[in-house]
């Protein structure tokens, strides 16, 4: 099976050249770190202290495993940290994070045997942790054959992954068991994994790391900062979260309907997911007909007037939320599954998003039982345009609406902490062999 696996992934990745190619030289992708992706990446240090490997896959993942990252750093002070992405933009917030808590950050490798074997030797981790739930089959299969204990941590498995990961079952199955956990977010993702063939006694539930990654706060000197540069106590602003196509333009029409009914000159500042989308966002906006400042470009006194501000950075958004009236949170219009509601909820803003947030199913219950955020479910974009201008309307003539949706979300977040804490004890729980700080249960050392 995991040779014809490795066959399937090969013909995959012939087929699929072109268009790496293509995006490679017209959008960048794909070429940082492609050495590293093949293997080709230098040994760590040769401190001979144990390595704990912390995989993300990109910015949402880097951003919840802040917390635990501190964690394992505190609690095995004995290990040497590392941590990888697949993408250039997680790699890029993992290097800003996480430069002065690990001795290095690299690009996660090709699925194939020989790619991740050099990988492997050159990093030589004691114990790999995956954040959510990427499996990798090839990965997996040979840290089991070099007897790498390798678990998921924050985990999560969407009925849409289940119901695809069911199609291949039996290999999934022998996949999983290469696993020694999976400590899970809900009992209904560690339910779906069970259904998957992961042995009960692997298993565990920790809540969800994203609750404790969200309350740490940003840095305020970068708040006061925007707050300054761009004049953001003379307004409301709403700040449009991790936007994808078609979502920047929808917005921008629902902010100009609803300004222009309001009589409160509200601003704008919109934030690409992905920065290959910075131009075409900029290209939006500029459409609009109104007054505009990109955060890259010199600052100019008519940034104070600004109608629309475009966030072309990666991992300054939290600084924002403390200044937004409203946040909507993007990918939730484009069918990409929403992005987490929950950095803007631990700092008490007003959370709008779209109907498609399956990413976040346990997440977004919660928040709809406790009425604690604004999801609009139109299906088609022309309707969700309108529901969203009308929306924006209420909610910047409402003040203490705003306030009290604010309010909900920011006591949910503080409930629901603790998980970072729970998957420590649970890790300690469950591994054995190097010494740890504090007379915690050790962790592994290579190869038992």
């Amino acid at each position: 099976m995991y040779f014809v696996y490795s066959l399937l992934l090969t013909l995959g990745f012939v087929v699929l050249a072109p268009r790496f190619l293509f995006d490679a030289l017209s959008k960048g992708k794909y070429v940082a770190g492609f050495r590293e992706r093949l293997g080709l990446l230098s040994p760590i240090p040769n401190d001979a202290r144990p390595v704990i490997w912390l995989h993300c896959v990109s910015v949402g993942e880097t951003q919840a495993a802040r917390p635990l990252l501190a964690g394992l750093k505190e609690r095995f002070p004995d290990h040497s940290l590392v941590v990888s992405t697949i993408t250039s933009t997680g790699q890029k917030l993992a290097r800003d994070l996480f430069k002065d808590q690990t001795v290095k950050i690299f690009y996660f490798p090709f699925d194939w045997r020989w790619t991740v074997r050099r990988t492997l030797n050159a990093i030589r981790p004691s114990l790999v942790l995956i954040m959510e739930t990427e499996v990798w089959p090839g990965f997996l299969h040979e840290c089991r054959i070099q007897q790498i204990p390798a678990g998921i941590v924050n985990g999560r498995l969407s009925e849409r992954s289940f119901r695809r990961y069911r199609l291949v079952k039996p290999f999934i199955t022998r996949v999983l068991q290469c696993l020694k956990f999976a400590i899970m977010q809900t009992e209904a993702d560690a339910d779906r994994l069970r259904r998957l063939g992961l042995n009960e006694q692997k298993i565990f539930v920790s809540g969800n790391l994203k609750f404790d990654a969200g309350a740490i706060p940003a840095a305020q000197s970068l708040t006061e900062e925007f707050r300054l540069r761009f004049n953001l106590n003379s307004s409301p602003l709403i700040l449009a979260a991790s936007t994808h196509d078609p979502e920047e333009r929808i917005v921008l029409e629902a902010f100009q309907r609803a300004r222009l009914k309001s009589g409160l000159r509200p601003r704008l500042l919109i934030a690409p997911r992905h920065p290959e989308r910075f131009a075409e966002a900029a290209t939006h906006i500029g459409a609009s007909r109104l007054s505009w400042a990109r955060r890259t470009a010199p600052p100019l006194s008519s940034d104070h007037q600004c109608d629309v501000i475009l966030l072309d950075t990666i991992g300054e958004l939290p600084a924002l939320y403390p200044l937004a009236a409203i946040v909507f949170v993007g990918g939730s219009i484009a069918k990409t599954g929403g992005h987490n509601i929950l950095e803007p909820a631990a700092v008490g803003a007003c959370i709008i998003t779209g109907p498609n947030t399956f990413n976040f199913e346990a997440i977004v219950r919660t928040f709809t039982e406790s009425d604690a955020f604004v999801q609009l479910l139109q299906s088609s974009n022309e309707e969700f345009g309108a529901a969203l201008a009308q929306v924006f309307l209420a909610l910047l003539s409402d003040p203490r609406r705003r306030q009290e949706l604010g309010r909900k979300a920011k006591e949910l977040v503080h409930k629901n902490l603790g998980s970072t804490e729970r998957t420590l004890e649970l890790l300690t729980a469950n591994l054995s062999g190097v010494t740890t700080a504090e007379g915690h249960p050790p962790l592994p050392s290579r190869g038992v």
